[in-house]
């Protein structure tokens, strides 16, 4: 696969207190192997579908073990990290992680939006990002921020990356897409008062199934919570669920469309 343009999802990782179970559970639900985990990268391991990386997981720092709530992060591609960790922070934005090298793999950065939703960087080196194609199974397939204060997330992410957005017209959601080139590449929700307190601003990462049914009926059986669905939309069939550590991520088999495309208006 090709370095992802600027802005664009490239890769998704997430840390795990116990590694083997993450690997057993995304392994029934996903499809996904594993690779040997890399003990000078703090034993990161890469998942692979039809031998084709598609995300990793990690554990935690020694010493952080308790401290740490399990999730995905979304990574967006970048030329320059360090160029665009500075726009981060002149866009009120935080960053976490400042810009370190990865060997000769690439350059991380870990941010936050004004709004608290959480985001890695990557500039790529030899380590390009996704390989399976976005949309195949086992593949990540979409992205959406979910955050109480659209109107920061919304000023922000076309100030850091080059984004077009557009909103979706429908009177139950506020939901906005952010369009890169000619691409949708992240979708931005409104969190409302049915999103517990606890629950933070966050990136939902959608990953691809053959069968939305059979996945939930697996993550469900395994110990997943279903949060959401399974429902149909025009965009495919998806479940929103929390595997046993806690994360968060959706599924969604996208050959099930039901329904017709809402209308998007162009954001001034």
């Amino acid at each position: 696969m090709a370095v992802k343009p600027e802005g664009h999802p490239c890769w998704a990782d997430a840390m795990f207190t116990d590694l083997e179970g993450a690997k057993s559970f995304y392994g029934d639900v996903l499809g996904w192997t594993f690779g040997e985990s890399a003990t000078e990268y703090g034993n990161y391991t890469e998942a692979y579908h039809d031998g084709k990386a598609v995300a990793a997981i990690v554990p935690p720092m020694p010493g952080q073990e308790g401290e740490a709530q399990s999730q995905w992060c979304l990574y967006l591609a970048s030329p320059d990290a360090a160029a665009t960790a500075e726009k981060i922070r002149q866009n009120g934005g935080e960053v976490v992680v400042e810009p370190m090298p990865v060997a000769d793999f690439g350059t991380m950065c870990l941010a936050r939006d004004p709004s608290g939703v959480a985001f890695g960087v990557w500039q790529p080196g030899t380590h390009e990002g996704f390989q399976a194609e976005m949309g195949t199974p086992g593949a990540f397939c979409w992205a959406e921020v979910f955050t109480r204060e659209p109107e920061k997330s919304d000023a922000f992410f076309p100030a850091v990356f080059p984004y077009r957005a557009k909103q979706m017209q429908d009177d139950e959601v506020d939901f906005r897409i952010f369009e890169a080139g000619d691409a949708p590449v992240l979708g931005r929700m409104k969190m409302t008062e049915e999103f517990p307190p606890e629950v933070p601003p966050h990136i939902n990462v959608y990953f691809a199934v053959p069968d939305c049914d059979e996945a939930v009926a697996k993550a469900t059986e395994r110990g997943g919570v279903l949060r959401l669905g399974p429902m149909d939309s025009p965009f495919g069939r998806f479940a929103s669920l929390n595997d046993p550590q806690g994360a968060a991520f959706s599924v969604i088999d996208v050959t099930k469309t039901e329904g017709e495309m809402p209308a998007i208006t162009e954001v001034s």
